[in-house]
């Protein structure tokens, strides 16, 4: 089996794999903003980074994965490259290995990637104007599918900010442009979160051609959420 196919097999997997942990983010998103961001670093990090990478240059590759591997590192185990004996070490190098990434391959589209995962650490340590900042970039640089997660989660942080309008238009805008990454459904239950907390009224209309279809995942969701808004009235 040549490189290509190799790489276009992996890339349904992650595909399917990436719709199968959104799914299970969106049904057990806990309320603080910091769970529901950090939860979206999931799904890069699942894909061990083939996605993104697999047609560009090696050296570019090999960044990407040595950022990869510390992320993903056990905290607990003997001290190594790739272990932390404490949370706040892994933290430091981290931090470390995406500040000289994003440094190193500044204007690619793999750097877009690196300011995803700075913005989503950001906004884990509840550091919002960071977040913030680091997020657009991503948006700007990444390529449209790693961009539109971004907006995503950038969408949680306007929101933890109080800017509902900044949040409601990029959701807006996920809705009318989905991506491999981020669906259609997605963006529109993010949108209802959203309005659960500005505009109630308007969720259940919002809602209502993913509650026409109860058994879906998304019409699972979709009617959780009418429940717990229909609980906190009474």
């Amino acid at each position: 089996m040549d490189r290509l196919t190799r790489h276009e097999l992996k890339s349904d997997q992650f595909v399917e794999q990436v719709g199968q942990i959104v799914e299970n983010v969106e049904a057990h998103r806990a309320q603080v903003i910091r769970y529901s961001v950090a939860a979206l670093a999931v799904v890069l990090v699942a894909g061990g980074g083939y996605w993104f990478v697999r047609s560009r240059k090696e050296a570019r590759e090999a960044d990407l994965a040595r950022v990869l591997r510390v992320w993903t590192a056990p905290v607990g185990g003997a001290p190594g490259e790739y272990s932390f004996t404490t949370t706040d070490g892994k933290d430091k190098a981290v931090a470390k290995a995406l500040t000289e990434f994003v440094a190193k391959d500044a204007g690619s589209k793999e750097a877009g990637v690196g300011y995803y995962l700075l913005g989503v650490k950001a906004a884990d340590q509840g550091k919002f104007d960071v977040a913030e900042s680091q997020l657009k970039r991503s948006v700007d640089e990444a390529n449209k599918d790693y961009g539109s997660l971004a907006k995503l989660a950038l969408a949680d942080v306007y929101s933890a900010e109080g800017k509902s309008g900044e949040a409601e238009k990029l959701l807006k805008e996920l809705m009318d442009k989905p991506t491999i990454l981020v669906s259609k459904d997605q963006a529109t239950i993010a949108l209802a979160r959203l309005y659960a907390k500005t505009k109630p009224a308007e969720v259940r209309k919002l809602l209502d051609p993913l509650l026409r279809a109860p058994d879906t995942s998304a019409g699972h969701i979709a009617t959780a959420l009418i429940a717990e808004l229909s609980s906190a009235k009474k």
